[in-house]
């Protein structure tokens, strides 16, 4: 039996991999040595896992654009923090505009409400490319609507949204934008707090080169969403009443201290490194493998611009989930199928069918991962 080919890992958009060696390190003392919860206790162990927490959220405050440390919140997922975002600022009989090229972390729980008759919802068409027009956003717009919900850089193309234009669209007009930055935060520089939105939701498993377990809600001073999940916080434990305190009322339940402790490893690489030469540099490799993958016939790419390292395409007469079983046993390279759990752009793509093929590069990705990419498509098309 011939051997395998060596693993290219190539689905960064979903969980970058590999971690820098410093975020392992972390987490593994983290996980190891200390082994106590962060807030519940004053003995040694318990007073540094505290300091692990504040560490990482004075490191995300930085990289969101120098925001105030007590506005970053770190539950346990961006999911959850984009849940606690949407269901705790709409109001019922509201309304809400969202995009096609928007996560289903955000879609679903504005499907839900629209089902259950608590707002209205407008769905702002994209692109072939993922991207969205703000006068679209401006179009769509009513005496009623609250609520800007964006995807920063679409998590199928890495189109980076105008989320100036649009943030002024909606700033204009007295509403509020919630950021999904999942395929920016750690790749674009904010080079003003939050990008201008009022609220930004980011993983920490994703490009700030973390773990899971954790991720970021920040909320600028004067927004206060109200709580979606109460519980244990180890401040005012004397009250059944939530804390006061904005990290308090959304951090209920007990942190993961060694993802905390990796996230804040990650932001400190992230920091020296510079978010921009990092994002460029995967961003050179995706480039080139939308390049020479447009080159070939019978492959539609689907690549959006200055966001996110990512290349969805398609190939003529080949099923997306065949193409990446053949691309990894021919190939080694390890790529996402599907619908990539964006339940719209596909309908712009054309790809509604059966999605795309999505390679996605990271900082440690190689340009030969690019070649074995690209060769192993190019067999496949004959």
């Amino acid at each position: 039996m011939p051997p395998s080919p060596p693993r290219r890992y190539l689905d960064n958009a979903a969980t970058t991999w590999p971690k820098p060696e410093g975020v392992i390190a972390a987490w593994n003392d983290a996980a190891t040595r200390i082994g106590a919860t962060a807030g519940r206790a004053a003995y040694r162990e318990a007073v540094e896992a505290d300091a692990i927490r504040r560490a990482a959220r004075a490191a995300v405050a930085r990289l969101l654009g120098g925001v105030d440390p007590a506005r970053v919140a770190l539950p346990a997922g961006c999911t959850l923090a984009l849940n606690m975002a949407i269901h705790g600022l709409v109001r019922p009989g509201c309304h809400v505009i969202a995009t096609a090229a928007d996560h289903n972390a955000t879609l679903r729980p504005l499907h839900l409400l629209e089902r259950a008759g608590v707002i209205a919802l407008s769905i702002v068409p994209c692109d072939g490319r993922g991207m969205v027009d703000p006068a679209a956003v401006a179009s769509a717009w009513r005496q009623d609507t609250r609520l800007v919900v964006v995807s920063h850089a679409s998590n199928v193309t890495g189109g980076l949204q105008d989320l100036p234009a649009i943030v002024a669209v909606a700033h204009a007009r007295g509403g509020l934008v919630v950021l999904d930055a999942a395929q920016s935060l750690g790749l674009v520089p904010f080079e003003t707090p939050g990008f201008g939105a009022d609220v930004v939701a980011a993983p920490a498993h994703k490009w700030l080169h973390g773990m899971s377990g954790t991720a970021i809600l920040w909320c600028r001073d004067g927004v206060e969403p109200a709580v979606l999940v109460q519980g244990g916080t180890g401040s005012a434990s004397d009250s059944l009443d939530m804390p006061e305190a904005f990290v308090d009322r959304f951090e209920a339940g007990t942190p993961d201290v060694p993802a905390l402790a990796a996230l804040a490893a990650a932001a400190a690489w992230l920091e020296d490194r510079g978010v921009a030469r990092v994002g460029d540099a995967s961003r050179r490799l995706s480039a080139s493998c939308a390049a020479r993958l447009s080159g070939r016939r019978d492959v539609v790419v689907h690549a959006g611009v200055g966001g996110a390292p990512i290349v969805s395409f398609t190939l003529e007469h080949y099923a997306p989930t065949d193409v990446a079983v053949m691309l990894e046993t021919g190939a080694g390279v390890q790529v996402r199928a599907g619908f990539h759990c964006a339940a719209l752009v596909h309908d712009h793509l054309g790809t509604r069918a059966g999605g795309t093929v999505r390679a996605s590069f990271g900082p440690f990705s190689t340009d030969a991962d690019v070649e074995a990419l690209c060769t192993a498509v190019a067999e496949i098309v004959g």
